[in-house]
């Protein structure tokens, strides 16, 4: 009679993913059957810029609506980068531990910057100019992060991911972002041309430099 060796089975958790992805569906619904006429002019960002025209008083950041889909673009773009950083073979995709520790992160990342945009802008006086554009900056990838969800969800069921199509989308990202910019500047160029002296300053110390020191950070890691 053969001898029975008994081996554990180890299963990856994957439950903690499903939740937060019906979590993110769940806060989109929230704000589309809350805010329909204003969801429907979001959702048509890139098509028309009625939304950031209409939209544009920067005391409209702290919202719920806006508050509640930063929230799910910080959900998004958390699951993405640990996407990415699972591809690199750096950590794993099912570890909720490592999606709070990159989710904890980028909200003090971001936390801060807003923080050190609003006191630069205090001390230059140019306050309402800023909010203006971080309001038009924070709905243009607010979008892009809604539009990257179920691309989330894709990647993160399917184990056959090709670099080519990793380094695509990384790149239709960028790309956005780019649009984003263009986007904005060309709605706010008036305002943008009046304090053209101190938009240079703003865009070199908060809107390059933060992103080249933490490239740097994980290129030297």
């Amino acid at each position: 009679m053969k001898n029975m060796e008994l081996h554990e089975r180890i299963l990856e958790q994957k439950d903690w993913a499903i939740l937060v992805f019906v979590f993110g569906l769940i806060l989109i619904a929230i704000v589309k059957t809350n805010f329909e006429n204003r969801f429907y002019d979001f959702m048509r960002l890139f098509s028309s810029s009625k939304y950031v025209k209409i939209y544009k008083d920067g005391s409209l950041l702290m919202s719920w609506f806006t508050v509640i889909l930063f929230f799910v673009q910080l959900l998004s773009l958390t699951f993405f980068v640990q996407l990415i950083l699972h591809h690199f073979n750096i950590v794993s995709k099912n570890d909720w531990l490592i999606f709070i520790q990159i989710f904890t992160i980028l909200f003090i990342f971001i936390l801060a910057k807003f923080l050190f945009e609003k006191i630069i802008a205090t001390i230059f006086d140019i306050e309402e100019q800023v909010d203006m554009y971080n309001m038009a900056k924070v709905s243009y990838r607010s979008y892009i992060m809604i539009l990257l969800f179920p691309v989330n969800i894709f990647l993160y069921y399917n184990n056959n991911i090709s670099v080519v199509l990793i380094y695509c989308i990384i790149g239709i990202i960028c790309a956005f972002n780019i649009v984003t910019y263009v986007k904005v500047i060309k709605t706010y160029q008036s305002l943008v041309i009046s304090n053209l002296i101190y938009f240079i300053l703003y865009l070199c110390t908060l809107e390059i430099a933060p992103y080249y020191f933490v490239y740097y950070w994980f290129a030297n890691k």
